[in-house]
């Protein structure tokens, strides 16, 4: 495996594969640490969401908090919680699980967890230099609704909205 870039956030590696024909191929791999993403409900039928800038995409996205786990060895579920205070400004009493998913598994290995955030309370964003975050509150079935309409382009987001969305509606 060859190194050919290392940056604060991923790695990006040449390996080689085995193809079915019994070759060997090289294939780039972005070597990620895994992300968390955060649904957090201020009641039953209210969403914090964020419009965040992506100086990537330069344009404001709507999007749940989310961020990278920023050590090695940083468990997702205390990743979930400073992500969700530093971006919102809201610390949760409660943080449980969602699932996990890999956001583009052709070329990345960044695994997302998944988290619901519940029994807030009002602290303060702390927000990094780049990120320019407002935070909004959203009724739920608005949440869902920008997710299917496409107001809601974050696949992060969407994902998250839809798993919870289709579990609250199936476990009645």
């Amino acid at each position: 495996m060859q190194e050919l870039l290392k940056t604060r956030k991923f790695t990006v590696v040449r390996k080689q594969v085995r193809a079915s024909d019994g070759s060997t191929r090289d294939i780039d791999v972005v070597r990620h640490p895994g992300a968390v993403v955060v649904l957090p409900l201020l009641s039953a039928d209210e969403v914090l969401m964020i419009r965040n800038f992506r100086h990537t995409l330069d344009r404001e996205l709507w999007e749940l908090p989310a961020g990278t786990l920023d050590e090695p060895g940083e468990s997702p579920i205390d990743a979930a919680a400073r992500e969700l205070e530093e971006e919102t400004g809201y610390r949760a009493g409660r943080i449980d699980p969602l699932g996990e998913f890999y956001p583009s598994p052709g070329f990345l290995n960044e695994l997302i967890h998944a988290y619901v955030a519940t029994d807030l309370t009002k602290t303060e964003q702390r927000l990094e230099p780049l990120e320019m975050i407002h935070v909004e509150t959203v009724a739920r079935d608005e949440a869902v609704r920008m997710a299917y309409d496409g107001r809601l382009l974050d696949a992060k987001s969407i994902i998250t909205l839809l798993r919870w969305d289709w579990k609250q509606r199936t476990s009645r």
